[in-house]
């Protein structure tokens, strides 16, 4: 029988391709209805996905189908890992269901919302455009493409707030260094709240400058104190109060 035919050999008598044509067709046949069976499993709920993912995984295995109903297979696989929160695996099944079929919009779908759940932006909004290139009108995606752009836009922008305050940051220690500043160990933070020093265009420095009167348990605040600036400047503007005489 063709069954036990060396691996590699060709069948040469109309029994052997007779055998293999009915092996083939049984692997196709039981392909066929563990999809099948396996989309059952998806409409009985959240505690079967499992058996459904085993489903398309024997299904898959059998490779008895065409390049498109292999791709559904992943693309099915690729749903239920959506809907487990499995994005990785998601992705990596809607990418092969692509790779065999680029026409599977439900793949090109699903590889979109699993990279957009991984913060993938880029691939998410490339998969998107794949898609909508398939259909246009497709409210689904469209309104994913759109979630996708806000979220990359919300991206960029903590992302250029992040690389300003580390630019700042930088400037601010080389400052410091510049100067040969030691910086110590913030005091007095319920008086001075969070204020903190800072570097302007010029390169020169403010400071939060807190005085102290322990003789009348009172203080002063001033929170930008240019290190150009005299003391005096703003000793004019503080008001002292005097103790009283006894």
């Amino acid at each position: 029988m063709a069954l036990w035919m060396e691996a590699g050999s060709e069948p040469k008598t109309e029994k052997e391709l007779a055998d293999l044509d009915a092996i083939s067709a049984l692997k196709q046949s039981t392909a066929v209805e563990l999809k099948e069976k396996g989309n059952e499993y998806v409409k009985m709920g959240k505690k079967h996905y499992s058996d459904a993912i085993d489903c398309y995984t024997r299904a898959i295995n059998q490779n008895a189908l065409s390049d498109t109903e292999q791709s559904i297979l992943y693309s099915n696989r690729a749903h239920v890992n959506l809907l487990l929160g499995n994005y990785r695996r998601a992705l990596l099944d809607a990418e092969d269901a692509t790779k065999l079929n680029p026409s599977n919009f439900k793949a090109l779908y699903r590889a979109a919302k699993a990279s957009f759940s991984l913060n993938l932006l880029a691939e998410a909004k490339e998969f998107c455009e794949r898609g909508l290139q398939l259909s246009s009108s497709n409210e689904e995606l469209k309104k994913l493409a759109r979630q996708i752009d806000i979220q990359k836009s919300e991206k960029e922008r903590r992302d250029a707030e992040v690389s300003k305050a580390v630019s700042s940051a930088k400037a601010l220690v080389s400052a410091f260094e510049t100067r040969r500043l030691k910086i110590g160990k913030a005091m007095y933070q319920e008086l001075t709240g969070q204020k903190k020093p800072t570097l302007d265009r010029n390169n020169i420095l403010h400071w939060p400058v807190l005085l102290l009167y322990p003789e009348v348990m009172s203080s002063d605040f001033i929170e930008d104190f240019c290190e150009t600036d005299m003391f005096s400047a703003h000793l004019d503007m503080i008001s002292f109060a005097i103790p009283p005489i006894y």
